[in-house]
């Protein structure tokens, strides 16, 4: 990239002081050229109209009126007949020869020009002279010396070379700083980055300034955070698997063994080990089935089996159900619609979610309270309430209630014979949904569950 921006910063410099020089010395010879062929054209008018050529008389005047113009105007003219013959040369070196240049030829033909000879670093403009009948009698070549031009074109080239040095360094040096102030921290988060992608997650960008790289690298650090907090998730996941697993097998091998240990053990004894090992194995079955629905609701795995969905016939089938559980710990159980409510989704997987919900409820509600199930819906969402009398959710609990195996009262784990995957499994089914879930609590006030779910559903 460094080269990059060099080459894009230098190039097009280099063109324009080569161009800028090209064009000087372009223009240094169209206006010298001019000025020459003007000068010829004036002399040869001049000859013209004193009639120098056939008035042998003014011969004298003739010479000096060349001599002054060459003088003043620090050039050659010489002047030539009709057949190509010097009749006048202030240099006095070809006189009475034949002179034939190009621009005598195009003169005596009738037109004027004038040519820059770079081998000669002159100037050769040549004018027509004719007489009163319009016959070419001659013609004049001035040559005049370019070379002092040149020498200006080259003072100036070598001090625009000196500038355009100048300037290339002035460049290069601030492509060289700007690259370090934008590459810098981009090859701070570059490294960063490829540290990441090798699992060292506690990596982070260190932040300067307020600028774009600031914004990315604050990015960064958040992406790294919550892959952290992924792979921190994960691992606490495997362990509570593992402690989940553990604790009933374990229990079932000291059963076992105890049974297997002792002699002449009573029917009893053997009724009530094996209704405990059994009571064991159905708790490890649930946890098993609890992964089983993680996985299978998994956004990216799960297959979702979209119907219209009688909200109302569903909500009133899972207080139905669930209306005996609530019975035995004396806990009314109630549902009301503000209206019917129809949407597209999973019926089974929205079942079993709404039932985690009533399910919990009835779990942490103290005998004698009440767990209410409400329906409203707008003309976009449907909002499912579960509100409950129960021992509540403290703030600080209230944003890890969805995670794998987190139990509120953690006393009364085995007493309410739960996972800790339920809410799991809930939340999971509601994103799956494109929907919402949110939770009002305190410690000891009971807990209310918001589900919002869109009537239609979005796939992808």
């Amino acid at each position: 990239m460094l080269v990059t921006y060099l080459i894009i910063g230098i190039v097009p410099l280099l063109f324009f002081s080569f161009n800028i020089t090209k064009t000087l010395q372009g223009y240094f010879e169209e206006t010298n050229e001019k000025e020459v062929l003007y000068q010829a054209n004036k002399i040869a008018g001049n000859i013209q109209k004193a009639d120098y050529l056939n008035d042998k008389s003014k011969q004298a005047q003739f010479w000096q009126d060349l001599d002054d113009r060459s003088a003043e105007e620090n050039c050659r003219i010489i002047v030539v007949d009709s057949d190509g013959y010097v009749v006048a040369d202030t240099n006095h070196a070809v006189i009475g020869k034949m002179f034939i240049v190009p621009e005598i030829i195009v003169a005596l033909e009738g037109s004027d020009e004038a040519n820059l000879r770079k081998d000669e670093q002159a100037i050769y403009a040549s004018a027509y002279i004719e007489d009163p009948y319009s016959n070419k009698i001659g013609a004049v070549l001035v040559i005049s010396s370019f070379a002092d031009v040149y020498q200006l074109i080259n003072e100036i080239s070598n001090k625009w070379i000196i500038v355009t040095l100048f300037i290339i360094v002035i460049v290069i040096a601030l492509v060289i700083f700007m690259s370090q102030i934008i590459f810098g921290p981009l090859k701070n988060i570059l490294d960063t980055i490829q540290k990441i992608s090798a699992g060292q997650f506690h990596q982070r960008i260190e932040l300067k300034g307020k600028n774009e790289f600031t914004q990315l690298g604050e990015a960064v650090n958040t992406m790294t955070k919550r892959l952290e907090e992924v792979d921190q998730s994960r691992q606490e996941f495997v362990s509570n698997v593992s402690h989940e697993l553990k604790t009933p097998l374990s229990s079932i091998k000291v059963l076992s063994e105890s049974l297997l240990l002792q002699e002449n053990v009573p029917a009893e004894m053997y009724r009530e080990f094996l209704l405990d090992i059994s009571s064991e194995i159905d708790r490890m079955t649930n946890i098993v089935n609890d992964l089983l629905s993680l996985v299978r609701n998994d956004p990216n795995e799960a297959k979702v089996n979209v119907s219209d969905i009688d909200v109302n016939k569903m909500l009133r089938d899972v207080v139905k159900r669930l209306s005996p559980l609530a019975g035995d710990k004396n806990i009314e159980l109630s549902f009301q619609a503000a209206k019917d409510v129809v949407l597209r989704g999973d019926e089974v997987k929205l079942m079993l979610a709404v039932s985690n919900l009533v399910d919990n409820g009835i779990k942490y509600t103290p005998p004698g309270g009440y767990v209410k199930v409400s329906l409203d819906a707008d003309n976009k969402d449907c909002f499912i309430t579960v509100q409950d009398s129960g021992i509540g959710i403290s703030e600080e609990e209230q944003s890890k209630i969805f995670e794998r195996f987190y139990r509120v009262d953690k006393t009364r784990d085995r007493e309410t014979g739960g996972t800790g995957l339920g809410l799991a499994i809930t939340h999971s089914i509601i994103m799956l949904h494109n929907g919402s879930v949110k939770i009002i609590s305190g410690e000891n006030e009971g807990a209310t569950f918001i589900v919002r779910l869109p009537l239609e559903r979005k796939e992808g």
